[in-house]
């Protein structure tokens, strides 16, 4: 029974982790939370943005 809590207490605890983590990058926008941001050689223009279209 203790473990059953306990396990449930994890798995709830990393999706409410996760979903929050995933908010934050949301509210940054999609070039601040692009993960080869660094990479961009014109900020203006993001890099995902690009290779989304097919």
């Amino acid at each position: 029974m203790l473990a059953n809590i306990l396990l449930g207490s994890i798995i709830f605890g990393y999706a409410g982790f996760a979903f929050y983590k995933h908010i934050q990058k949301s509210k940054q926008g999609k070039c601040a939370a692009c993960a080869v941001k660094n990479a961009c050689k014109n900020e203006a223009v993001c890099t995902s943005s690009i290779t989304d279209k097919k």
